[in-house]
């Protein structure tokens, strides 16, 4: 069934006659939908939004962190629910990082999907570009540097942002705690390595989607992955998938997993039958 979430969606999640609800969005239209189920007490699967936190650590393999950040921020024009929307990377390599960033963000081809030269298409509508430049403005009215992008595509009429990177941030921000959904990232640096102090930093958000740690220690990795919030952990790596992996977020990115055996049990009701002989 085909029609637009306000109407078809409504009635989906409410009819009492529907068991189960699988969405994939916003963080906002699930908390209507789960009003809406909550009538029938249908069971509902949810993947939801992110705010992912990339952290390089001082070691780290610059010269795959900088690609892999640059393809975690601007993937698919950062209309994606993994994107890397926040670096942390320590004061050390913080500029080199950030120059790396920038370096490869200038180079990638911006423009209409249809030109086979294209490497970022457009957002998905108007109301989404003026939704992302108004994160960009506050972002420079709440006191970011703007050290890439930050406009459109001059001469063009389409909805285009160039890939957008924001310095001199801090927590309190709204382009730091709210997701932007578009190729925009904001980054702060870090002046030590006091894993329970980044974690916190990290897990400071109401999503817990994804995140991405890059550095050379494997015991750092896995103990820093050990306390990130997050379904999904990449180590000097992001955007990485496979069906054999659960996918799926904490607090408010979602309820349940896809893929893998997990996903299956999201279908599935357990029934016990006891007989006497």
């Amino acid at each position: 069934m085909t029609g637009y979430g306000e109407t078809g969606g409504a009635a989906l999640a409410a009819h009492p006659q529907v068991d189960k609800i699988v969405f994939t969005g916003s963080t906002e239209v699930d908390k209507l939908i789960v009003k809406a189920a909550a009538g029938s007490l249908k069971r509902v699967t949810l993947e939801l939004g992110g705010k992912a936190p990339t952290i390089v650590f001082p070691d780290a393999d610059l010269d795959r962190a900088i690609p892999g950040v640059t393809l975690g921020s601007f993937f698919a024009q950062g209309q994606v629910c993994v994107a890397t929307t926040r670096i942390y990377a320590h004061k050390s390599i913080f500029d080199k990082l950030i120059e790396g960033v920038r370096d490869a963000a200038s180079k990638i081809r911006v423009g209409p999907g249809l030109d086979t030269s294209t490497q970022m298409g457009p957002l998905v509508s108007a109301t989404q570009l003026k939704r992302v430049t108004g994160y960009v403005q506050s972002g420079r009215d709440e006191g970011a540097h703007v050290q890439a992008g930050g406009e459109g595509v001059t001469g063009s009429d389409g909805y285009f942002l160039r890939p957008t990177i924001l310095t001199n941030a801090n927590p309190a921000m709204k382009v730091v705690r709210e997701e932007i959904f578009g190729p925009v990232v904001v980054a702060q640096a870090f002046d030590d390595s006091e894993l329970d102090k980044l974690a916190a930093e990290a897990n400071d958000t109401e999503y817990g989607l994804a995140a991405s740690l890059w550095t050379q220690n494997a015991s750092v990795a896995h103990k820093m992955a050990k306390r990130i919030k997050a379904g999904t952990i990449w180590l000097n790596c992001h955007h990485v998938f496979d069906p054999v992996l659960p996918f799926g977020g904490y607090k408010q990115s979602g309820w349940g997993r896809e893929n893998d055996a997990e996903a299956i049990e999201n279908y599935l009701e357990t029934k016990a039958v006891t007989m006497a002989l």
